[in-house]
């Protein structure tokens, strides 16, 4: 599996983080992750590319409009978790994937930067 950087969704998590939308959170990821029917109601409303951005890493092996294409979400569709960032880099990390875990920790230092 080839997973590279989807740099959009790098673009779109520091607008957000400026914007000030971010969940400063010391919970567990698995606890604030959308699930499928949570990105299921979200693609209702939204398109694929939108869907995307809340994604740091992009799997070109699969589907350009299936949602298994998109990997590493980094927040709820409103906001960028720092449980989000800290998962997606450790997952990164064990898997071999240096830019993506890059990303998420830069990610991370400019959310707990605007958190403080």
């Amino acid at each position: 599996m080839s997973i590279s950087l989807n740099s959009a969704a790098v673009t779109f998590a520091k607008k957000l983080i400026k914007d000030g939308k971010i969940k400063n959170d010391e919970g567990h990821w698995g606890q604030h992750n959308p699930g499928s029917n949570e990105e299921n109601a979200f693609l209702k409303k939204h398109e694929m590319e939108e869907y995307a951005s809340w994604h740091l890493g992009l799997d070109k092996s699969m589907g350009e409009d299936t949602k298994g294409r998109y990997k590493f979400p980094y927040g709820d569709f409103k906001t960028v978790h720092r449980d989000g960032l800290i998962a997606a880099k450790e997952r990164a990390a064990q898997q071999g994937y240096s830019d993506i875990e890059k990303a998420a920790d830069e990610l991370l230092a400019l959310l707990e930067k605007a958190a403080a």
